[in-house]
């Protein structure tokens, strides 16, 4: 392939989309977000403002569930804002878990949602208490800053310290490489901390590069970076920009195989928009990680497509330009050439909820968390109890206890010494929380969904709202067949966006319109293959049917210690997708 011209840096392309327009004249992130949010006529904010607002970490949404009414009753239709906190590697101590609790309560609709990618969201945050909750998230050292937006977002890593001798290692690099490629301007802290705008100037008077990284246009869509540590692959690695894979030798950390051009979203009736894994390029050493992710970013900066954000996603840049150029291209910047990949071996992208212990004796509990909402209910008050604990750690002096989001939407209480598990397993228990989730099935246990209806206004079908009762209607085929236990992996989305994962899993659920969905199957278990279409447009009824049939057939059928989606592809009903632009075919 030819090499292309390089772009002069962030300079605009021809026709660039509106998006690009409206960084450009943000003056740095900021547009006009300060009138948007005085102005006291409406729970909106104005059109570019809708853009600007996610590089600050939020999305304007509104009820989707009295739309209609609204509507009819001529009323504006009911804002609020979803707000994402930006946690490195999903990790928090136990302040900060309490002041999260506490915005939820006070601003938001009294919930948290633990994220597919290791962040808290909270939803139905009003116009004008938006600013009061970044306050509050301050006061606990946090923030949002570029949890959304086109630049890199929340770092990942795998959270158990008990799955890897190497996990104290690998696991700061999460902090380490979302500070070292976080936007620079001060918008943010003018805007919602009220801290004054900083201008510094160097020789000659001029002021200086505000972005020496993002540049005044940012980067063409959002960039994501994932951390996975082997055998685990529970940050789902080879779905991100940049996947990052540790590489040990005995029980030290020798460096990270690097994967770039991941990403599962697409958009139904465009067959040039697809998932695709990252292909592996090479290793590097601690030391170099850092300046590799900067420089893959910078990439991505001067060569993404700015025209067409339905294929801005890095995952085009490198199909369009080809594998072999972008390796070139890095190791020019880089000055240094990127070594040979090491062998990997992953067996499963699921958490190991229960009691686990490491090598210093601390202990460490996986809990389910039915798709991240951290609510209390009839049936049992998570919420309270994870409060109550949070608390307690604080009274007693548990300096090192950590809550610890995981991809899989779930929670790890970590650092709890031998004397402490009583204490921990009677305070769940007395808020009816089961410490392991062994009283539920494989399926459901191995489960994802996304937000979707009522808040997502993208969505368009139902995702978390309607899992539950869903996988209520299979599980009694599991019963039936003997898989009750078994490991399978669901995910369920409202669109084609990819924030459940859909597209990779072993069962993919993506809706099509309220109550119908496309069904995907043969996703890897490991994480390493995505699915296929199988069939389009189901109501419940027919997904039931076609999903008991070959659970079924599954269970007749299949090997020992085969996997049902490496089983559908064995079995001829789909065929196997590993490369990302024959996910149509």
């Amino acid at each position: 392939m030819t090499k292309p011209t390089p772009k002069a840096f962030n300079v605009m392309v021809a026709q660039p989309s509106e998006v690009e327009h409206i960084k450009d004249q943000s003056r740095y992130l900021r547009g006009t977000l300060v009138e948007s949010f005085a102005n006291p006529i409406t729970g909106a904010i104005a059109t570019d403002d809708v853009q600007l607002i996610k590089f600050h970490g939020a999305y304007i949404e509104d009820d989707r569930d009295l739309r209609l009414e609204r509507q009819e009753r001529k009323l504006e239709p009911a804002y609020e804002f979803m707000i994402r906190v930006r946690v490195p590697g999903g990790d928090l101590n136990a302040q900060q878990w309490l002041k999260l609790t506490d915005i939820a309560d006070q601003y938001a609709n009294k919930t948290l949602r633990i994220t597919t990618r290791q962040a808290i969201q909270f939803h139905g945050i009003l116009k004008f208490d938006l600013k009061k909750s970044i306050q509050a998230m301050d006061e606990a050292v946090l923030d949002s800053i570029a949890a959304c937006g086109d630049v890199n977002r929340n770092v990942m890593c795998t959270p158990d310290a008990s799955l890897s001798a190497i996990h104290a290692q690998v696991f700061p690099y999460a902090q380490k490489i979302s500070e070292h490629l976080l936007p620079r301007t001060r918008a943010y802290h003018e805007i919602w901390l009220d801290q004054p705008e900083g201008c510094t100037l160097v020789a000659g008077g001029e002021p200086e590069e505000i972005e020496p990284l993002y540049g005044k246009h940012y980067l063409p869509r959002k960039f994501k970076i994932a951390i996975a540590i082997p055998p685990y692959n529970d940050t789902d690695v080879y779905i991100n920009d940049i996947a990052l894979i540790a590489i040990a030798e005995g029980e030290k950390l020798s460096g990270f195989n690097v994967a770039v051009g991941g990403g599962l979203g697409m958009t139904f009736g465009r067959l040039d928009t697809y998932p695709r894994l990252a292909d592996t390029i090479g290793f590097c050493t601690p030391e170099q990680v850092l300046d590799v992710c900067y420089q893959i970013v910078a990439i991505q900066r001067d060569y993404g497509n700015r025209t067409d954000r339905k294929l801005s996603r890095f995952k085009y840049t490198i199909d369009k330009y080809g594998l072999e150029w972008f390796k070139t291209e890095l190791n020019q910047r880089l000055g240094w050439d990127l070594a040979a990949a090491k062998p990997v071996k992953f067996i499963t992208t699921g958490d190991q909820f229960g009691w686990h212990q490491t090598a210093d004796g601390r202990w460490h509990l996986t809990l389910r968390v039915e798709y991240g909402r951290v609510k209390d209910t009839d049936e049992y008050q998570l919420k309270t109890a994870l409060a109550q604990l949070s608390q307690y750690a604080l009274d007693h002096a548990w300096s090192d206890f950590r809550l610890r989001l995981t991809a899989n939407q779930n929670l790890v209480l970590a650092n709890i010494e031998e004397a402490e598990k009583a204490t921990v397993e009677a305070l769940l228990e007395q808020y009816q929380y089961k410490i392991d989730a062994k009283h539920i099935s494989g399926l459901r246990r191995n489960s994802i969904a996304c937000v979707s209806l009522n808040t997502c206004p993208q969505a368009m079908a139902e995702a978390e709202r309607y899992m539950p009762s869903f996988l209520d209607k299979l599980e009694p085929t599991l019963t039936q067949h003997g898989l009750f236990q078994d490991e399978i992996k669901i995910r369920m989305t409202g669109c084609p966006n990819g924030c459940g994962r859909s597209v990779a899993a072993e069962i993919g659920l993506i809706g099509k319109s309220p109550g119908r969905y496309n069904l995907y199957l043969g996703g890897g278990f490991e994480g390493e293959r995505l699915n296929k279409l199988y069939r389009e447009n189901l109501d419940e009824k027919a997904l039931l049917n076609e999903l008991q049939a070959l659970l079924a057939k599954y269970s007749a059928e299949r090997l020992q210690g085969e996997h049902f989606g490496d089983f559908v592809i064995r079995s001829g009903i789909v065929k196997a997708t590993l490369v990302g632009s024959e996910f149509h075919q």
